[in-house]
């Protein structure tokens, strides 16, 4: 496959990719679709690692390697796209590393757990706090520590499905992020395989 077609795959696979990972973590911050418990949500989510890290930064690299992908940057055939290339493999490193930002928040996140408040109605703050963590066995597998975390309501399937998205597409974007490096470094050495004039954006 060529360095350009190759760029353009990536560029427009991590472009709904950042999306997804925005939306999931704006979602985070409004437990079961509510505005009420914004005060008690896990530290994890104002990180902002899918907001960020897998989101406003792989705007970058994706723009980029879509830019790759498209005709040579100094007109027809004149630089074999080397310069659009190193813009990607910059935008590539930035774009890697907001993705392991955002697979290492979301591993701890799924590790810990959300913050809840334990078997108690009455509001107090003194009974909110992450009670999921430390169990002797891990949350994620024992559906019954589930029911102990009352507000907000459904909290835990809340946490663990949209963590675990933001954790599956970051490491899927770190991968593409990878190869793109390594695809616009011999884009940069080698210049595009395609052949002149053949529009490619």
């Amino acid at each position: 496959m060529c360095t350009g077609k190759w760029s353009r795959f990536v560029g427009l696979s991590l472009l709904p990719m950042a999306f997804i990972c925005m939306i999931a973590n704006l979602l985070l911050m409004f437990p079961n679709g509510e505005t009420k418990w914004t005060n008690h949500i896990a530290l994890q989510v104002w990180l902002m690692a899918g907001l960020l890290g897998s989101g406003l930064f792989m705007l970058c690299p994706s723009c980029n390697a879509i830019r790759a992908g498209g005709k040579g940057c100094c007109g027809e055939g004149c630089c074999g796209n080397r310069c659009r290339m190193l813009r990607s493999t910059i935008s590539s490193i930035f774009g890697g590393l907001g993705s392991f930002y955002c697979v290492v928040v979301s591993g701890v996140a799924l590790s810990d757990g959300p913050m809840c408040n334990l078997n108690d109605l009455s509001g107090n703050e003194a009974n909110w706090g992450y009670h999921l963590k430390g169990l002797n066995e891990s949350y994620l597998f024992n559906k019954t520590s589930w029911n102990d975390c009352i507000q907000p309501p459904n909290i835990v399937l809340w946490h663990i499905v949209l963590f675990s998205i933001l954790l599956g597409i970051g490491a899927l974007e770190f991968v593409l992020c990878a190869t793109q490096l390594i695809n616009s470094l011999l884009g940069i050495m080698c210049g595009d395989c395609r052949k002149k004039g053949k529009n490619e954006g």
